[in-house]
């Protein structure tokens, strides 16, 4: 983890809070276009994350980038998390990454 950039965990409603900055989400893709990847959110909201993947997306992708609006990200870091992938417990981090445990996380 990068400590001097650190990247907030957030899902589709937290990514409001953190337009400009630096955040991390993992999302189901649904669509892939040209230059930019939608994909439903843990918290089952749509999200669109611009960038070119390095290599092609498997169902559930984490992105590492700036929050542009309260509903796109621009990608960095693509890492494909597989075809299978726990998105209540995810979506629980990040709850808590924002919430009353956010001084343990950086």
């Amino acid at each position: 983890m990068d400590t001097l950039n650190p990247a907030a965990f957030v899902n589709a409603e937290l990514l409001r809070m953190h337009v400009g900055r630096r955040v991390r989400a993992v999302i189901q893709v649904l669509r892939n276009d040209d230059g930019s990847i939608t994909g439903k959110s843990t918290d089952e909201q749509e999200l669109v994350v611009k960038g070119h993947p390095s290599s092609p997306p498997t169902t559930f992708v984490e992105v590492i980038g700036i929050a542009d609006s309260n509903r796109t990200i621009q990608a960095e870091i693509w890492t494909n998390f597989g075809d299978n992938f726990d998105v209540s417990s995810y979506n629980t981090i990040c709850q808590l990454a924002n919430g009353d445990f956010k001084h343990l996380f950086i």
